[in-house]
């Protein structure tokens, strides 16, 4: 194994961790939600989601450039920093899935449903390519129509491009994380920040709209909105 595998390889681990153990968090995270705040309507909970990952992320990304300052402390320093957005990212990803009413119990069909939120457009002309179709809104097709054929041969191609795409997007903090204290933190915060909300986007190209009212309400709407229809 060479070395650029082993740099590779935290980071590839704490997705595969993160996939089992962010499955169950993210039901609960739906659910104690819902009980906090009863009369969110599922966009509402979508966009209180958005605001919890970014604030997470954006935060996460402070305090990592804020430790650069440590001699010595800057690689490890920004490695922890993608482990933090890998597993922000992940919960972010499963809960929305949970509000839309999705539940990828599969394992590989949850990696590839991340992955195609987290690699964006990347993924998507990956994902014709292998199912042979495009069209829009791919994590329902994802968690219940795709072959599970086309799934692994999806899995496959996407999780290099993931660990490339963050391994090197996020190896160019490591840089801001050496710069002196104030500075580091404010270039680390933002990149998180710029990275939180390319997800977030991604996301809604990935997911689409919400439904309109949580499934099992008596006598409400529960179709999906339009897209667009939310800002």
């Amino acid at each position: 194994m060479s070395k650029a595998d082993d740099a590779k390889n935290p980071i590839q681990q704490v997705l595969d961790k993160a996939l089992v153990a962010q499955q169950p968090l993210a039901r609960k995270n739906v659910e104690r939600l819902r009980r906090v705040h009863p009369d969110d309507t599922p966009p509402e909970l979508v966009r209180r989601l958005d605001r919890y990952y970014l604030a997470g992320v954006t935060a996460s990304g402070g305090a990592s450039g804020a430790a650069g300052i440590v001699p010595g402390a800057g690689i490890p320093t920004a490695l922890a920093d993608i482990m933090l957005f890998t597993e922000a990212s992940v919960l972010y990803t499963l809960s929305l899935a949970e509000v839309h009413g999705m539940h990828p119990e599969d394992l590989e069909r949850r990696k590839l449903l991340v992955l195609t939120v987290l690699l964006g457009d990347g993924a998507v002309s990956a994902l014709d390519k292998v199912v042979g179709r495009s069209g829009p809104y791919w994590a329902k097709r994802i968690v219940s129509a795709i072959p599970m054929s086309a799934i692994n041969k999806a899995n496959k191609i996407l999780g290099p491009r993931f660990i490339t795409k963050y391994g090197t997007k996020q190896g160019v903090l490591v840089l801001s994380k050496q710069v002196p204290l104030g500075i580091g933190a404010a270039l680390g915060a933002g990149g998180n920040h710029i990275f939180g909300r390319l997800t977030i986007k991604s996301a809604r190209k990935i997911f689409g709209e919400p439904p309109s009212s949580w499934a099992g309400d008596d006598g409400v709407d529960e179709t999906p909105l339009d897209p667009g229809s939310v800002a």
